[in-house]
């Protein structure tokens, strides 16, 4: 049986004391979420503070990124995957599409990523999806699985236990449009079959396949209905404790 996670992405919002203050007011929200993993990604710089505030709550704190280096030197601005370990974080999501369309993230980028936060002990959330003109064009599902094969290359069988997807349709981050349920069931039983046929179907069956784009608390239950779906990557509705804290009791 997978555990559903339900992780909040804060992007680039929130100074510390915001960040703290959503932390302490989400923590007694999401104290009995025993049905399902909670993360928040803050910016970095609250990590620290507030995975100090969240010591011993059920909340884990993941960084948002982190540098493809493995080793620590001049990297102006970077973010070594053992420093985010190193002020308390259990997670970090990497190939965000933001990263990916923005920033001009590859898949050779994120597959170096990843190998560095599994080397520093963190567990990746690796985000995959496609942009509407990709989805339209008929190659959503090659793109995904580009991305997807792109970012897990070489990795080990004992790796691909700390890897977790989330797929993200570009088209629905931010725009409120969001996926339908069966979209998404598809695009992750397609990510499900694609897992296997590289890995195997043991690996395929345990791997949790989070589901990214304009969740709230009102599309969060069909969602979540759905065979394949383990969960959601939340990013506006997230910045909010108590409209995440709807999100997480989606069971409710």
């Amino acid at each position: 049986m997978r555990k559903p996670i339900i992780a909040g992405n804060w992007k680039m919002y929130k100074l510390v004391a915001e960040s703290v203050a959503t932390a302490l007011a989400l923590r007694p929200l999401v104290a009995n979420a025993n049905h399902c993993e909670v993360i928040i990604a803050p910016p970095f710089t609250s990590l620290k503070t507030v995975a100090d505030r969240l010591e011993g709550s059920n909340i884990k704190v993941a960084g948002q990124n982190c540098s493809t280096e493995l080793k620590h030197g001049a990297h102006t601005g970077e973010i070594a995957a053992d420093m985010l370990r190193d002020v308390g974080c259990t997670h970090v999501i990497i190939g965000h599409s933001e990263r990916r369309h923005l920033y001009a993230e590859t898949d050779s980028m994120v597959n170096h990523k990843t190998q560095a936060a599994l080397a520093a002990g963190l567990t990746v959330i690796l985000c995959v999806g496609e942009t509407l003109a990709q989805r339209e064009a008929g190659h959503a599902e090659p793109v995904v699985r580009g991305q997807l094969e792109g970012g897990l290359r070489g990795l080990t069988s004992n790796d691909l236990a700390r890897i977790i997807v989330a797929y993200e349709p570009v088209w629905a981050i931010g725009t409120g449009h969001t996926a339908t349920p069966e979209q998404a069931q598809e695009m992750h039983a397609f990510i499900r079959r694609v897992f296997a046929e590289r890995h195997n179907e043991d690996a395929a069956e345990v791997l949790r396949i989070l589901y990214g784009g304009s969740v709230k608390p009102d599309n969060v239950v069909g969602l979540m209905e759905q065979t394949d779906l383990d969960g959601a990557l939340v990013g506006g509705a997230s910045l909010d404790a108590e409209t995440f804290a709807q999100i997480v009791h989606f069971n409710l």
